[in-house]
């Protein structure tokens, strides 16, 4: 099997390559972003071992890019950071798991072991409604071929509504799935994200999908 390492510590990327290859993978090394987004669209892995903090492309970048091109390779992200929210970002990106500097090779080796056996992953479905398309792997928008620039909450919150599509949902139900349980802040906060929404999906093209029933919540695309 052929693996991929994208690690900038030489002295890192070394031990890994010679620890793979004395267990029979087949091994290249990029030591930034940059040459490991070109290695991973020019070649064909089994996987890859991605470093977070790269010079030229994070291995944030390189991940999301690569998602975003339909490459579904396993990526095992290797990060010396360990609060919660990186390795939130890194599985966000697209990454299906992560190990923490530092590692013991032979944990390493068996989360390898195990997105291996779980061979590439399919590709999520679209949800699509009329001409309105969301990609939930690349995190992208579209009405027809038109791309719509979308924030991480706008994002999340067209995710949920489209994932009920034609089904009124309640502003405390979207405070639930797109904010969080615990969420205190000013619940008008819903409002403010469905207004922007509705300028940037339905406005602009002159469409009127997202639809407030009264007294309700809120509905995309018809019954």
């Amino acid at each position: 099997m052929r693996i991929l390492v994208v690690e900038d510590e030489k002295r890192l990327a070394a031990a890994l390559r010679t620890g793979l290859e004395a267990e029979g993978f087949a091994v290249d090394v990029a030591h930034d972003g940059g040459e490991g987004l070109w290695y991973a669209q020019e070649n064909a892995y089994d996987a890859i071992l991605l470093d977070i903090m790269l010079p030229v492309l994070n291995g944030y970048k390189v991940c999301e890019t690569l998602r975003a091109e339909e490459n579904w390779t396993p990526i095992l992200m290797l990060t010396a950071k360990d609060g919660e929210w990186d390795q939130v970002e890194a599985l966000d990106t697209g990454a299906d798991d992560y190990v923490t500097k530092p590692f013991s090779f032979q944990v390493l080796l068996a989360r390898l072991r195990s997105l291996l056996r779980r061979g590439v992953a399919e590709r999520p479905t679209n949800l699509v409604l009329g001409d309105l398309v969301l990609d939930p792997a690349s995190k992208q928008v579209r009405r027809g071929d038109v791309g719509i620039d979308l924030t991480a909450r706008e994002f999340a919150l067209l995710h949920f509504l489209m994932r009920r599509a034609t089904t009124v949902v309640t502003k405390a139900e979207i405070l639930e799935n797109v904010w969080d349980y615990g969420f205190e802040g000013d619940p008008n906060i819903v409002e403010v994200y469905i207004a922007r929404l509705r300028r940037k999906v339905d406005r602009a093209f002159d469409r009127e999908d997202i639809a407030t029933v009264r007294g309700l919540g809120y509905r995309i695309g018809t019954r």
